[in-house]
């Protein structure tokens, strides 16, 4: 699995919490906004996470104009069902807000590899 982290903020601290919770099976690169959308939209990347103040605008912003709104979500706590909801419905990109990153990467990566690896 490949994860690009786009966003406005906290890029590094994302990318290692998503480079720990992935471990040795995937790959995890920092890209600007719009390459980190494109990846998606075109299969180089599996998934798309940022943060921003408030998890929905500069997080998502472009995300949602490249992948559509319904590929999206902004994540406000790490509820488990509502993720794997949302794995499993198609969805790509996640945003959140930088204090929210340690709580919520994790499970949003441990879920995405459940569901999208499986």
């Amino acid at each position: 699995m490949k994860i690009v982290i786009g966003g406005q903020m906290g890029k590094e601290e994302i990318k290692e919490l998503a480079v720990t919770a992935m471990g040795d099976e995937g790959e995890v690169v920092i890209k600007d906004d719009v390459a980190a959308a494109m990846d998606v939209k075109g299969g180089k990347a599996d998934l798309y996470l940022g943060a921003c103040m408030t998890g929905g605008g500069g997080a998502l912003a472009m995300a949602i104009a490249i992948l559509g709104y319904g590929t999206c979500m902004t994540v406000a706590d790490a509820d488990e069902n509502a993720i794997r909801k949302a794995l499993e419905s198609g969805k790509k990109a996640f945003g959140f807000t930088p204090s929210m990153s340690k709580t919520v990467v994790p499970v949003i990566v441990r879920l995405a590899k459940e569901v999208m690896c499986n």
